[in-house]
């Protein structure tokens, strides 16, 4: 959290510096994303299909990061996975309105970095894929994965 604040007190409010500071953030998250799967799964036999992988993300990535385990997972089994966090950590002590649509708006900004580190966790798993985050009131979120077609 306080990594996107610093970033945007050091950049301009131009929208090109907005896209700047959140493809930053983005990467920054990926390559996170990419050494800690490198480390969690070093003694591991290797994954058999995505939803494994995906599983993985779910329940043994998400609780070391956050503590907790995904809330809920949802596919429709041709390469589009769901993640659900009733209670994304990174949002809980977030000084906002609760259920605030404003609130909600200005939480995209925190969104970038743990999008990239689920997309490096899975790039580091062999998956190519987009991952989108959004909310609709805080502290839930939803992290949508498209696998891409190999």
């Amino acid at each position: 959290m306080e990594m996107a604040d610093l970033m945007f007190r050091t950049t301009a409010d131009s929208e090109n510096d907005k896209e700047a500071v959140f493809y930053k953030l983005e990467m920054l998250g990926y390559q996170v994303g990419q050494s800690l799967v490198e480390r969690f799964t070093r003694d591991r036999p290797r994954f058999v299909d995505t939803l494994d992988v995906v599983k993985f993300i779910c329940k043994e990535f998400w609780t070391i990061i956050f503590k907790k385990q995904i809330d809920n997972l949802k596919t429709n089994h041709r390469g589009v996975y769901v993640l659900q966090d009733n209670n994304f950590r990174w949002f809980l002590r977030m000084s906002t309105e609760t259920g605030s649509a404003d609130a909600a708006k200005r939480a995209i900004a925190y969104f970038w970095f743990p999008c990239g580190l689920i997309r490096g966790a899975l790039a580091n798993l062999g998956v190519v894929s987009v991952v989108v985050a959004e909310t609709t009131s805080l502290p839930q979120c939803t992290f949508q994965i498209k696998i891409a077609k190999s």
